[in-house]
């Protein structure tokens, strides 16, 4: 493991733990927090890379928020969860970038699972997906339902991310 890699992805992680804290306490994403980590990641992949390095980080900008942009347009998640899932693509190769999108898109229905069930709504909720089945259109959780209500989509950005470095660091690749 190469030294610029190792601190590009410590700058990563903590870029992020920053911005759990902050969605968690204010239920917001510092866009300068966002614009720091895009021009770090940037910068840090044309040392590593060169120009190779900048079509690399812009390719997994491009590819983070092409998987996210969808989700935010059909309300299904806020802004800040987009643009900080395109701060994540600025610092890895596209590959990594990609796989970290679809850690992090496994990871939030994962841990929207475990706050259903956690709140004890899991019953309510599946009976609500079984009706939008069978009706074949979309029904607005009830008022009290924890399936409509936002939550901090960070952490899954950050496990997302977590799994994809661990596999570039210490498992060797994903294969891709």
């Amino acid at each position: 493991m190469s030294m610029e890699l190792l601190v590009s992805t410590i700058v990563l992680l903590g870029l992020l733990g920053v911005a759990v804290v902050s969605d968690l306490l204010h239920h917001r994403i510092p866009n300068m927090l966002i614009l720091s980590g895009v021009v770090l990641g940037l910068v840090g992949q044309i040392y590593s890379g060169g120009v190779s390095g900048l079509g690399d980080s812009l390719l997994g900008i491009l590819v983070c928020m092409g998987l996210f942009l969808p989700m935010y347009a059909l309300g299904g998640m806020a802004a800040g969860d987009v643009k900080l899932m395109a701060m994540v693509g600025s610092f890895l190769p596209f590959h990594y970038a990609l796989w970290a999108a679809l850690f992090s898109l496994i990871a939030g229905g994962g841990v929207g699972f475990l706050i259903v069930l956690v709140r004890g709504q899991l019953f309510q909720t599946l009976g609500r997906y079984w009706l939008i089945v069978r009706a074949q259109s979309y029904l607005a959780p009830a008022p009290d339902e924890v399936a409509g209500k936002p939550f901090p989509y960070s952490i899954a950005i950050l496990i997302g991310t977590l799994i994809s470095v661990y596999w570039q660091l210490v498992a060797g690749g994903l294969g891709v």
